[in-house]
Order: structure tokens, then C-alpha cells, then sequence
């Protein structure tokens, strides 16, 4: 079996796929054209998100068994049609789920105790202890969307807390003992903590609008540590400034790979990310929930042992 690694990944995964006998070869630069050329004498690509694996790429991997995405989903990739030719599609959830419950907590926890704008007001010389007055976890409830790995990796963290946690799934029967799965309308009801835990989907994307916002009862606060596209971030804006959002933790952006960098250009800036990006009631970080020393490791051992239990 021959492998082909077009990103960068834990050095592990090479090395235990060489010991199971593969073959493995790199190539983390040429083009995507440059990699079609080549890709029918490969069985096995190991993939993040390089780039976007459609028709025309599986069309031209003749020999292709599986594709292996070090990450949780799988939206960069043609999963219908890579099925329908016989490919098996392997992701690794389990391998980040734990690093995206902590990312998630400490967003929430930053956000309810001020830390981003008290500690940068410290450093500037401001003393303001009435100003950075924060709210405590307990006795909210937190409502999840999205119950998988993600969902139930941060309502594991909040055990201990004295919290609520609710959940809305479109499966079924996905409630454990950290959380009970009620409809969307009581999560609308009740929740206090808005968190996004769901793939990119044709459900997901621009889930969160003015219509959806206006459906909660209370004024509450939003994390996404998900998909950036599910947000629709004009209206994150309206709701931060009329109260009905309180705060903001976002680790992913609906203008993610859109020539991001250059959104900080005085011509290119959209009002709405303007306004998240100098607002104290946002926090931000760069698509890293997942991203830690132990689940780079995780991710790749995930891998290898998926790709062993259905291949060797």
C-alpha cells in the first residue's frame, strides 16, 4: 500500500504506518493539478486541509482505498461520491475532542471574569476592580448544538460546575449522564450559554441569524469553537450591540479562507469583523481549539489505528 502525505503531521504517523509496511511518501508543496498527475499510483492520502478533494480528484485516483483527514471533519471532502467509488473516509475526532472541551471552558470562564480586558488594562496602568466585576458559572444553564465528540467532550468539563447542560442533536438518543437532549425550542428557552459543536453542513451553515437569535428568551452568551460559516457575523454584531448576545468566544470566523490576513487592511476590513475585532465583549483565536501538544499526537495515533484496524 502506498501512501501519500500532503500535510504535515505528527512524525508518528509515518513511522508506525512504515512499521505496518506501507509505503509513505510526502509532498506537502506542489499543486493540486501537480497532485492529480500522480495520484492514481497512490492507495492511501493522508490529508488536514490542504485543499479540497472533489470529483475531478477521486475521478483521477483510480487505485485510491482510503482518505485519511487528520481532524475532526470531513467538509473538504467529496464524501458522496468518494463512497460511491469504494474509498473509505477516515477522520479523527476522538484525537482533539478533549483539547476542544478545554479551549471551550477557558473561552467561556475569560468571557464571564473580563480576563482579556482586565488584564489589558492592567498593563496599562488602569486599576478598574468595579469595571471588571465578572458573573459566575453557577446556577446557568448551558445549551449545546451538536452532541458528538465535541458536544460531549465540553460537557464533561463542566461537571464541576453547578450548571444545567441541554442539548439539541438532530439524532436521536444521544443524551448521557452530563447532559440531557431536549428540542431546540426549550434549548431556546432555557439557555443562558449558547455553544456550537456541529459539522459544516448544508443545516449548519449561517444556522446562527437575526431569526434564530430572536427565538432565545434570554439574552445570552454564543461560543463557536465549530465551523466559522455557521455564524452569520452581521448579525452576531446586531445582537452584541443591542444586548441580546452578552459575549462572545469565537475560535473560528465566517471569513476564514478568504484571503483572511488582508481583512486587516483599512479598504478590505467588513464593518461586522471591525466591530468583533475591537469589541471587549468578544474574544478570538485562530481556529486552535484543537490545536494543543496532545492532540497533534492524538490526532495522528487515531489515524494509524483506524487505518490498521481496517487495512491490516
Amino acid at each position: 500500500m502506498k501512501v501519500l502525505h500532503l500535510d504535515s503531521n505528527h512524525s508518528l504517523l509515518i513511522n508506525q504506518l512504515n512499521d505496518l509496511g506501507y509505503i509513505n511518501d510526502t509532498d506537502y508543496t506542489s499543486t493540486k493539478e501537480e497532485i492529480e498527475n500522480k495520484i492514481h499510483t497512490y492507495n492511501g492520502i493522508i490529508i488536514r486541509s490542504r485543499f479540497t478533494i472533489n470529483k475531478l480528484f477521486l475521478d483521477k485516483a483510480t487505485n485510491l482505498k482510503f482518505i485519511g483527514r487528520v481532524g475532526a471533519g470531513l467538509e473538504n471532502i467529496d464524501c458522496d461520491y468518494a463512497k460511491e467509488k469504494g474509498i473509505t473516509l477516515i477522520s479523527a475526532p476522538e484525537g482533539n475532542r478533549n483539547a476542544v472541551g478545554e479551549h471551550t471552558l477557558g473561552m467561556l470562564l475569560s468571557l464571564f471574569n473580563k480576563l482579556n480586558k482586565a488584564d489589558k488594562e492592567v498593563r496599562e496602568g488602569k486599576w478598574l476592580r468595579e469595571d471588571n466585576r465578572g458573573i459566575e458559572l453557577d446556577g446557568k444553564t448551558v445549551g449545546l448544538i451538536g452532541y458528538g465528540n465535541m458536544g460531549k467532550a465540553f460537557a464533561k468539563k463542566l461537571r464541576g460546575f453547578d450548571v444545567e447542560v441541554l442539548c439539541f442533536d438532530i439524532k436521536n438518543g444521544v443524551e448521557n449522564e452530563d447532559c440531557k437532549q431536549v428540542s431546540l425550542q426549550e434549548l431556546q428557552q432555557k439557555a443562558d450559554v449558547l455553544s456550537l459543536h456541529t459539522p459544516q453542513t448544508e443545516l449548519t451553515m449561517n444556522m446562527i441569524n437575526e431569526d434564530f437569535i430572536n427565538q432565545f428568551h434570554k439574552s445570552f452568551w454564543l461560543l463557536n469553537t465549530a465551523r466559522g460559516k455557521s455564524v452569520v457575523t452581521k448579525d452576531l454584531v446586531t445582537a452584541l450591540e443591542s444586548g441580546k448576545i452578552l459575549g462572545a468566544g469565537l475560535d473560528v470566523l465566517e471569513y476564514e479562507k478568504k484571503s483572511f490576513e488582508n481583512l486587516f487592511t483599512d479598504t478590505n476590513m467588513p464593518k461586522a469583523f471591525q466591530y468583533i475585532v475591537n469589541s471587549d465583549k468578544v474574544i478570538l483565536s485562530p481556529h486552535v481549539a484543537g490545536w494543543t501538544m496532545e492532540s497533534k499526537e492524538k490526532l495522528a495515533q487515531t489515524i494509524v489505528d483506524k487505518i490498521k484496524l481496517k487495512f491490516t
